[in-house]
């Protein structure tokens, strides 16, 4: 794909790559399934903010996995915000868009106001999970929450985790339109070409705790051409990075001219939930009749409820947990 083509940038990820720097990235823009994901809930603002900006990393994050995968982040605290989980599920096949999930579990009354949304997670780790399909052993790489927000940790993650410099700057926000009020949310990743072998793993880094940092990586050329890609980053502002007035094509050319930037074929983003009365019925499948007893409603039903987009569902308890069988043996 050239610089100048022309696409519908709302919900698509842009890859691209700083030839005179050997930095590759994302550019992510998020607008119709950053108000889906939102909308599914009546969230307080501060678990919508960390719930944006959760779904912002894992649409950068997860346009790097294969086909029929799925990424996950996990970021589990102790304070108000229990978890926070999003799912990214690669397309079916080529040309098929990408699709995105996530919810917040949190305690209400435990909120406090004025603080911080970040603050309201405690004590904790965000965790990426990779599941490469039936038969494969999913992967999964943790790192303590710390750093002042969930991009922070995320930048920790890999440099901690992955040994790779990765920088993220994301922006999210309602905004109104004809009189009606939507999410929009964008960011731009930059990750140095796993090529480098730092020799401070294991000695500590600058981050809190001693956890390395994307800037205790690198030394030599490729430190100065990481540092020079970080500086031009910063100097992105909100409204370049939510769009839609700035195409991402253009946001590259302004932001990287001289580092050469190399755009690719970008991966369209839906809202969609891997949830179904049959993925359900099988969660239930561990339970005893006793424990299925419990669940069923004076109705004489057992309902459950989709976290991640809300779907309701109603079973005869005489289908459902270990007992279920017994009749038809």
């Amino acid at each position: 794909m050239t610089i100048g083509s022309q696409i519908a940038w709302d919900d698509t990820v842009l890859p691209f790559q700083l030839d005179r720097s050997d930095i590759r990235g994302r550019v992510v823009r998020l607008d119709g399934v950053l108000e889906e994901v939102l909308s599914k809930h009546d969230y307080p603002p501060q678990i919508e903010a960390l719930v944006a900006e959760a779904s912002l990393l894992t649409a950068l994050i997860g346009q790097a996995i294969k086909l029929r995968w799925k990424l996950s982040l996990q970021i589990r605290g102790n304070g108000a915000v229990r978890m926070i989980a999003t799912d990214y599920y690669g397309p079916s096949e080529d040309g098929q868009p990408a699709r995105i999930r996530a919810y917040a579990s949190f305690v209400a009354e435990d909120l406090q106001p004025g603080a911080r949304a970040f603050d309201q997670i405690g004590e904790g780790y965000f965790a990426i999970l990779i599941d490469q399909g039936q038969g494969m052993v999913p992967y999964q790489g943790i790192t303590p929450i710390a750093g002042g927000s969930l991009t922070a940790c995320a930048e920790t993650y890999f440099a901690q985790s992955e040994q790779l410099p990765t920088r993220f700057a994301l922006s999210f926000g309602q905004s109104t339109a004809n009189g009606a009020t939507h999410w929009r949310g964008g960011g731009v990743m930059l990750q140095h070409m796993p090529k480098a072998s730092p020799g401070v793993a294991g000695e500590g880094g600058s981050g809190e705790g001693g956890l390395l940092q994307h800037g205790d990586l690198l030394e030599g050329d490729e430190g100065e051409n990481w540092t020079r890609a970080n500086l031009l980053l910063d100097t992105v502002e909100d409204l370049e990075l939510v769009g839609p007035s700035v195409q991402p094509p253009d946001l590259l050319v302004r932001l990287f001219h001289e580092e050469a930037p190399r755009v690719f074929e970008a991966q369209t983003l839906r809202f969609g939930c891997s949830c179904s009365p049959d993925r359900v019925r099988e969660s239930l499948s561990i339970y005893a009749p006793e424990e299925i007893a419990e669940m069923t409603t004076d109705e004489g039903i057992v309902t459950a409820d989709c976290q991640f987009c809300g779907a309701h569902y109603e079973f005869d308890p005489a289908t459902l947990g270990t007992g279920a069988r017994s009749d038809d043996a």
